[in-house]
């Protein structure tokens, strides 16, 4: 019985209990019997109303044999008639047993729910970053510890799900348990970690905690941030990410964000006003039924869809056709087309410059919307600051280290809104040969353009930024 009930826990050691005993054996529970037979629930009661521990029930055809266990659980048996003589006996050494074996599986159920519950609070705190709640993602986080680091670096490892809890346990090892992780609620192969920059890469060779990390596996692959406060959460993914999808193509596995600034970083002075301009409808958007999403569900969905694309409804938590009918929702309510990648692009724009919604930017000057502000995005775009980012941005498709035709390439991709099939065609090339020029790309910009989030929205705003700039510079 003990072997049993080791190897296939309570169900093995009943099924072994009725073969034995030539007639059903099981446990009858106090809120649900279930299907379990008329004789073995009237027995089990009559067992708890007279407050005994054993007692052997009569029927018409079949007698059931009754012995307590815990929680008010009863295990019954109707062996056939006559029933051996030591069924009793073997019923009432089995009872032991099999107390301790369904106590053991309810402890487990009970860990298992914690471990869920405690895992998609974490995805919870994750999702309040991203859209700029930090004050209710810090009492969430210190509810569940550690506190959360500020500044960090973000680093986002790459292995097999199978590994992202032992990932964890060693991230947290390494920095004195000051590591807050989190397992991807979008990709399964995904742990995220918002480490300390104490503890964080000390420069881009140098990074034991990556090293430590990508020796877990020999698939396991590490992007890391560049060095940011916790309010820019949402641009410290998007750099771990795109260090991914560098540190792919790389022999040591691990990267680290490129040079930058962030768009929204550069654009923050030129473009808060006019990011919360366009959104104004949105963020003053009231449902009209209660069931309805409103504004800031609205805000939320449409900032994950932009970034993961048809994979939002994981981070979400939300059916693919509700995700469907809220785009459509959002394109009514902002009169945008997003199936065009230059209308992605400036909503993407406008909700990295206002990652807390109305006027909750943390360094939103009391100005934002006043006269002086660009009317349109083109304003915005023409602002030296921009420029010089679009510049700076661009500059690796032309440089040395630039294969043939990668300027074409991207330019043709942009154009056909991101899509490999029609950007293959107008190429002249076949579709995995456009996918093996942009995966060279990648590596050259240093940003991911393949897998979402995606660097093709901050792309079409360089080029953009760059023809409005002409040939002699920006606009003054």
């Amino acid at each position: 019985m003990h072997r049993i009930a080791h190897s296939g826990g309570s169900a093995a050691l009943l099924e072994w209990l009725a073969a034995r005993l030539g007639g059903w054996t099981g446990v009858v529970e106090d809120a649900d019997p279930g299907a379990v037979p008329e004789l073995a629930v009237r027995g089990a009661a009559e067992l708890r109303a007279r407050g005994v521990s054993s007692a052997v029930l009569h029927g018409e055809r079949a007698a059931a044999l009754l012995f307590a266990l815990d929680g008010g659980r009863v295990l019954a048996s109707l062996p056939d008639l006559p029933h051996h003589p030591e069924a009793p006996a073997l019923l009432a050494d089995s009872a032991a047993v099999l107390a301790l074996v369904l106590r053991a599986e309810e402890a487990e159920r009970r860990e298992e729910r914690a471990e869920t519950a405690e895992s998609r609070a974490r995805e919870a705190v994750l999702h309040l970053l991203m859209n700029g709640r930090l004050s209710t993602a810090h009492q969430i986080a210190e509810a569940l510890g550690p506190p959360l680091p500020d500044p960090l670096r973000m680093y986002v490892v790459e292995c097999r799900p199978g590994q992202r809890g032992e990932v964890a346990r060693l991230c947290e090892e390494l920095t004195g348990g000051r590591a807050w992780t989190v397992r991807c609620p979008v990709y399964v192969r995904h742990l995220i970690a918002l480490v300390p920059d104490a503890h964080a890469a000390t420069s881009a060779e140098h990074d034991p905690l990556s090293q430590a990390l990508v020796g877990v596996a020999r698939d396991c692959t590490v992007g890391v941030s560049g060095h940011l406060r916790l309010r820019e959460a949402p641009a410290a993914y998007t750099q771990a990410f795109h260090a991914l999808a560098v540190a792919r193509g790389r022999a040591g596995r691990h990267a680290r964000f490129g040079p930058g600034p962030e768009l929204e970083l550069a654009a923050h002075a030129a473009g808060t006003g006019w990011a919360e301009a366009l959104l104004a409808p949105l963020h003053t958007y009231e449902p009209r039924r209660a069931q309805d999403p409103g504004a800031q569900e609205l805000r939320a969905t449409a900032h994950a869809w932009l970034n993961f694309g048809p994979h939002a409804t994981r981070l979400l938590k939300i059916h693919r056709n509700t995700l469907a009918m809220r785009l459509r929702l959002i394109e009514s309510v902002l009169g945008r087309d997003l199936a065009r990648l230059p209308e992605q692009a400036e909503l993407s724009f406008a909700l990295r410059l206002t990652p807390g919604g109305p006027g909750a930017s943390p360094d939103a000057s009391p100005g934002a919307g006043a006269a002086g502000d660009p009317g349109d995005l083109d304003g915005v775009l023409r602002h030296p600051d921009l420029a010089a980012w679009a510049r700076a941005h661009l500059a690796p498709l032309t440089g040395r280290e630039a294969p043939p035709g990668a300027r074409e390439t991207v330019r043709a991709w942009l154009r056909h809104d991101a899509h490999l099939v029609p950007a293959a065609a107008a190429l002249g090339i076949s579709v995995p040969g456009a996918r093996k020029r942009l995966t060279r790309i990648e590596a050259l910009l240093e940003r991911s353009l393949l897998r979402s989030p995606s660097a093709r929205h901050d792309l079409w705003l360089a080029h953009r930024a760059e023809e409005l700039a002409g040939p002699a510079g920006p606009a003054a």
